[in-house]
């Protein structure tokens, strides 16, 4: 199945990846925000992200909000999508607003557009596997416009740093309504949350763009209304944007799961994404399991950047670096 030529994706790349900054630093001090590195060498994060996107969407629809700070590492690794489709943010103010900036933009150029999110931080090991589930969320978004596909998986520990998802049946096919939908619960919460059959979030979104923006109609109705004043005064100008800067600087922080799906359940369906072998690189604890597992099914080393920063290879500098101390603090 080749990519629907009416679908938008949008690769979340805003973020710092502060939680996995001792992992990221390197010999230098520099640190590298993880969507820029690569797990084991070849692609970024970032890159391998946006191959994942064009399962969905063509090469002219693949958009992704990046940090303005981040410019040295996006510039280059990028290049491919069109200079129009690079959102750039002034500041950091959480997922909610990272996402509500380039969605008033595609808003402006295709109004029933319907818009795949994904974050640029993810190991797929089965990239085949995730993609028939993207286009399954994709697909169903376009027929049901008013509704929110989110994709989970199953889960394999209760993990209070991830979200949770508890479909209202097990479907092995199409989507199912959502009972529950907690962000990061306490680890007795996570726990009796597995026992009612949750599915882990792996923030993956499909829906049509005026469904996700309804959605801050309800809470984030001002800030809604101030960033597409703050996008016009811009001209609609994704990368040179005075007026949105300024916007930025007044925002409060605020998380896209939390603070706007969470109470919405009755807008959101749940699509299985079946035995793909996902997993957040969000800890570093998360990154060493994952390098341990082996098996790697994305980007290959030596590929098109094998400059990007390669995680495997941080993992083994700090455990060099701790042996080393480790030795010398029994010999001196």
């Amino acid at each position: 199945m080749t990519a629907c030529a009416n679908n938008w994706a949008l690769v979340l790349a805003a973020g710092e990846g502060s939680r996995l900054r001792s992992l990221t630093t390197t010999a230098d001090g520099l640190a590298v925000p993880k969507q820029f590195c690569s797990l084991s060498g070849g692609l970024s994060l970032l890159q391998e992200a946006v191959q994942r996107a064009a399962a969905v969407a063509p090469p002219t629809r693949i958009c992704s909000v990046v940090a303005r700070q981040h410019r040295c590492w996006w510039r280059g690794q990028l290049h491919s999508l069109e200079p129009r489709n690079l959102i750039v943010q002034a500041e950091n103010r959480g997922t909610a607003h990272g996402i509500l900036l380039p969605l008033l933009h595609l808003a402006a150029r295709d109004p029933d557009g319907v818009v795949m999110l994904l974050p640029a931080d993810h190991y797929v090991r089965d990239e085949a596997a995730l993609a028939q589930a993207v286009r399954a969320a994709a697909s169903l978004a376009g027929q049901c416009r008013d509704e929110i596909f989110l994709l989970g998986v199953e889960p394999d520990a209760p993990d209070p740093e991830l979200g949770y998802i508890v479909p209202a049946s097990r479907s092995r096919h199409g989507a199912s309504p959502v009972t529950t939908f907690v962000e990061k619960p306490a680890p007795e919460a996570a726990r009796a949350l597995l026992a009612q059959g949750a599915l882990w979030n792996v923030f993956i979104v499909a829906a049509s763009v005026r469904a996700l923006l309804s959605l801050y109609e309800r809470r984030f109705l001002g800030t809604l209304s101030a960033m597409r004043h703050a996008i016009g005064l811009d001209g609609g100008d994704p990368r040179h944007s005075p007026a949105v800067t300024d916007l930025y600087r007044r925002l409060a922080s605020a998380d896209f799961s939390r603070d706007i799906l969470e109470g919405q359940t009755h807008r959101l369906r749940v699509v299985a994404a079946g035995n793909c072998g996902w997993t957040d690189l969000g800890t570093p604890q998360r990154v060493v399991d994952t390098l341990r597992r082996g098996r790697f099914g994305g980007s290959t080393p030596g590929a098109e950047t094998s400059s990007s920063l390669s995680l495997a290879a941080q993992h083994q500098r700090l455990l060099r670096t701790a042996t080393v101390g480790a030795s010398g603090g029994a010999t001196s």
